[in-house]
């Protein structure tokens, strides 16, 4: 995510590298730099035009202290600006009303709306313990009706039967019935889409609205359509009152302009972000750590949440456990460390919250991190007897070979599979006896993320 804009940002701030002060005349090429960054993010033009003029108000004749260098003072400025266009405050949903709460999802076909409407279900139902339904009005795609049953049973939601041969208006009367009768606390209504906003689409959508009468009315935007996002999120929000908006496949945005200029253009908040395929893979947009993570800083804090909401307490408890009575760390062990790593997105999706030095490149960086090869690594260790998994030493040429052909790989994979448990083991066996710093020290060169 915002790659190339993180990238194109760093540079623009080293180029004041060795001044002691922010002039017109230093930061003139500067201020070109990071418009050319905004730019090629697919930034609206006149969201670049308003950026920039904030920055250079703020930044001409900004003092550099002897604990920030001028590039670092004008990151910081950079910072707040894009807090700024992000929203400022993250604006939680508003969900007191008298039950059940209807929260209605608007927007282009393909843009994941009924995806999204399962992963909030998910959301609401895990993290605040919310009764929740789901309904699809789409009558004009039937597949979309029955996607949205089957991950309703996924995500453990009800869910309120429709079908195409219904009117959406019916179809909303009759799930705010059933809502009432089963106590539910909030009903997710997914709506039809089109290829392009028009006048019948429209006319659907707020003949729904009227019946609804819902307390949040989100529009569902794909991110990578960049200027055509935030086009679409303009018109909606002429012909509908919008609360706000939902970015989906933002994990595969790498420029990262629909962010950026849909908030300054409709005034709405971005109030979520989908950023994967998962049913978990929807983030609470926090406009502060946005701007962190656009700047290469991190978001340390987002990551240490993904760690409590994802990672199994119960297993790094008893693996704790067994390491301090003096137990080997085993394949069984390395492949549940695999499968919890893969449930927080990968590599991929850790390495985007560290911190990353202006001097790497962090789309160099991300692809370098191949999550084919955990799937591979998963599947050796799944080709592999409970006793091979318990003791390695004892996996032979021959046993080699076996596990190879199991895991349709070679029987290289398996040799990288086996060198890389070897070390986990010595920096498990060093944790347990001498804590942190230990650890760090058995771990070769070039092997930690950057910033460690």
């Amino acid at each position: 995510m915002f790659e190339t804009l993180t990238q194109r940002l760093s540079q623009a701030a080293e180029s004041l590298t060795g001044k002691g002060r922010i002039t017109d005349a230093n930061i003139k090429d500067t201020i070109r730099q990071v418009r050319l960054a905004l730019l090629e993010a697919d930034v609206a033009l006149p969201v670049v035009k308003s950026f920039i003029q904030h920055i250079r108000e703020q930044a001409i004749g900004e003092s550099v202290g002897k604990s920030l260098r001028p590039g670092q003072a004008l990151i910081k400025i950079i910072q707040s600006e894009l807090v700024n266009i992000l929203g400022s405050d993250t604006v939680e949903l508003n969900l007191r009303v008298q039950p059940p709460a209807v929260i209605l999802l608007a927007g282009l076909q393909g843009a994941g709306k009924t995806t999204t409407a399962a992963k909030l279900a998910k959301r609401l139902i895990e993290a605040e313990g919310k009764k929740v339904m789901l309904v699809s009005a789409d009558i004009h795609r039937p597949a979309a009706i029955l996607q949205l049953e089957m991950l309703a049973t996924e995500v453990g939601a009800a869910y309120c039967a429709s079908s195409s041969d219904e009117s959406p208006e019916s179809i909303v009367e009759r799930a705010l019935t059933e809502a009432r009768r089963q106590y539910m606390d909030v009903l997710i209504l997914d709506t039809a889409g089109r290829l392009h906003v028009d006048e019948e689409m429209m006319g659907e959508l707020s003949r729904v609205y009227s019946v609804a009468e819902p307390i949040e009315t989100l529009f569902v935007v794909d991110s990578m359509s960049g200027q055509d996002a935030v086009n679409s999120a303009k018109l909606f929000d002429e012909l509908l009152p919008l609360t706000g908006v939902i970015l989906t496949k933002a994990d595969g945005d790498a420029k990262g302009g629909a962010a950026l200029s849909v908030r300054q253009i409709t005034g709405k908040p971005i109030r979520f972000m989908g950023v994967g395929e998962k049913m978990d893979a929807l983030e609470l947009f926090r406009p502060d750590r946005m701007a962190s993570r656009i700047l290469g800083m991190g978001d340390v804090l987002t990551l240490v949440e993904d760690i409590e909401s994802k990672v199994e307490k119960e297993q790094s408890e008893k693996l704790a456990k067994k390491l301090k009575r003096g137990k080997a760390f085993d394949l069984s062990d390395l492949k549940d460390q695999l499968e919890q790593m893969a449930n927080m997105g990968g590599m991929a999706s850790v390495l985007e919250k560290l911190p990353i030095p202006g001097n790497i490149n962090p789309a160099a960086l991300q692809q370098s991190v191949n999550e084919k090869q955990v799937k591979h690594q998963i599947a050796i260790i799944n080709s592999m007897t409970m006793a091979e998994r318990r003791y390695p030493k004892t996996i032979n040429g021959s046993r080699k070979k076996r596990i190879a052909l199991g895991s349709g790989l070679k029987i290289q994979d398996v040799n990288r599979l086996l060198k890389q448990h070897q070390q986990m083991a010595k920096m498990m066996k060093k944790m347990s006896r001498g804590g942190m710093k230990k650890m760090m020290r058995g771990i070769p060169p070039g092997q930690l993320p950057p910033g460690f």
